[in-house]
């Protein structure tokens, strides 16, 4: 494939995912080849290569006489999703934090303890946006610091799923702002101990109270 053929379907990936999270694809949506190119605005050929990936990221299922289906947000989905998240993050929290660096560490701590400190202040023009960055960013910081382009991709395809999921139950809103960022704080200190087995437990902890959110709003 050119180089040009795999821009134009990263775009159409892209636009697709925007206009998912975005909420103007719907989860559990059925949608035609031809009306993707209509919301998106990509050409027919981008689209049928686009399906393809897709499919194997569990963002769309073909559904025999009815068309593709997008994913649709369930007890199934919720319990995947964060299962997956349990095993990637565990031990890439575990690796991170006997071999992170000083700055990285403290870039961490000063972000949240911001967030914090602006929650407490009743700021709310772009808190949540803020805190939903700030809680994405220490994630991926984790799972990056693998350096391992595989893991990092397949992390992102799942953290499209978990927006969904926010999206449709337990999206990040302003009363768990400051006890989410905590949640973070408890695994930041145990990296900066160096302490892995403190910051697995943490990280664990974290990801099971955000499941259980989700289970419970469903």
């Amino acid at each position: 494939m050119t180089a040009s053929r795999l821009k134009l379907r990263d775009k159409a990936y892209d636009n697709f995912t925007e206009r998912l999270l975005n909420r103007e694809i719907k989860p559990g949506q059925f949608v035609s080849q031809r009306e993707l190119v209509e919301m998106t605005g990509i050409t027919l050929g981008a689209i049928r290569e686009l399906i393809p990936r897709l499919e194997a990221e569990g963002l769309i299922t073909t559904v025999p006489q009815r068309g593709m289906q997008v994913a649709h947000v369930d007890l199934n989905l919720i319990r995947n999703a964060y299962q997956f998240r349990l095993f990637l993050e565990s031990q890439a929290t575990a690796i991170f934090a006997t071999t992170r660096s000083d700055a990285a560490a403290a870039k961490l701590r000063w972000t949240h303890e911001a967030i914090i400190r602006r929650a407490e202040a009743g700021e709310t023009t772009t808190l949540i946006a803020d805190a939903q960055a700030t809680d994405q960013a220490l994630h991926e910081t984790i799972i990056d610091a693998l350096d391992n382009d595989i893991i990092s991709k397949a992390f992102r395809v799942n953290w499209i799923k978990i927006k969904l999921i926010r999206h449709s139950e337990s999206r990040l809103y302003s009363d768990l702002v400051i006890p989410v960022m905590r949640d973070h704080l408890r695994v930041i200190e145990a990296i900066e101990r160096r302490d892995a087995d403190a910051a697995v437990a943490a990280m664990t902890f974290h990801i099971g109270e955000a499941r259980n959110r989700a289970i419970n709003m469903g």
